[in-house]
């Protein structure tokens, strides 16, 4: 799956990339998490073009957005059944850019976070599947999920799910809605090839969204490992005692 991810590269290098026409000047993304706004790149009349939406696909046909699930995924094997992505994966298939993504991994009783991206470094474009919710009074707010997929046998050991990444001689093709079908880019959506992508144990600062910052991606060290280890258990007497609320926040 995918729940965090980052952008790391300078704009002009992600506009390079992926061929839009606006030169948008945004900064380094560490902690990207849904419900925050995301670049996406969509094709509008034969052009390729810069967007901000919002991560948490919303439905049209949605009429109280507070009772309804926050899509940020959308899995490759049933977009063309669900209700929620039948149409965009038909119409309004987009890209994501990214510079790789987080995945938290249980072992020993842990939960560890790991920061994954490309062996070459380079940059991503997740697929993505947009809408448009209108709201009662006529607000629009446009909305975005990421498609995944199943893993290849080695990020399987993190998780075995994986966003799905279009190829750059690709884009095109993902991006083309015109003949309103799917049809042509189903084989599209699958994991990376074993090997593809590389990743590495991070620190648990990660776990908070406020943390945003480029520390969050480099490996973890010995003295972060033993300071994140778990605490030895108190005595049954002592145990019932304190606990706290390690929720998450929001930067938005």
């Amino acid at each position: 799956m995918c729940g965090r991810f980052v952008i790391t590269s300078p704009p002009a290098a992600i506009r390079q990339v992926f061929g839009y026409a606006e030169q948008p000047n945004f900064p380094p993304r560490y902690n990207i998490a849904p419900t925050q706004p995301v670049p996406v790149v969509i094709l509008d009349q034969g052009a390729r073009h810069f967007r901000l939406m919002r991560w948490g696909l919303m439905p049209a046909w949605v009429k109280d957005p507070r009772k309804f699930t926050l899509l940020i995924n959308a899995r490759s094997e049933t977009v063309q059944e669900k209700p929620a992505f039948k149409n965009a994966i038909r119409r309004r298939r987009c890209l994501i850019p990214a510079d790789g993504y987080y995945e938290w991994h249980v072992s020993e009783d842990r939960k560890r976070p790991y920061f994954i991206y490309r062996s070459d470094r380079k940059p991503v474009g997740f697929a993505g599947l947009a809408e448009t919710w209108v709201g009662p009074n006529g607000e629009e707010v446009d909305t975005v999920a990421i498609v995944t997929a199943p893993a290849s046998p080695d990020l399987a050991v993190l998780h075995h799910r994986v966003p799905v990444t279009i190829a750059p001689d690709a884009f095109e093709q993902w991006l083309d809605c015109s003949s309103d079908s799917a049809e042509g880019v189903m084989a599209l959506l699958r994991g990376p090839d074993e090997g593809e992508f590389a990743w590495h144990e991070i620190s648990t600062r990660v776990n908070h969204v406020a943390n945003d910052d480029a520390q969050l991606i480099l490996p973890i060290t010995d003295e972060q490992r033993a300071a994140e280890a778990p605490k030895p258990k108190r005595a049954a007497k002592k145990a019932a005692a304190g606990g706290g609320d390690d929720g998450q926040g929001s930067l938005f």
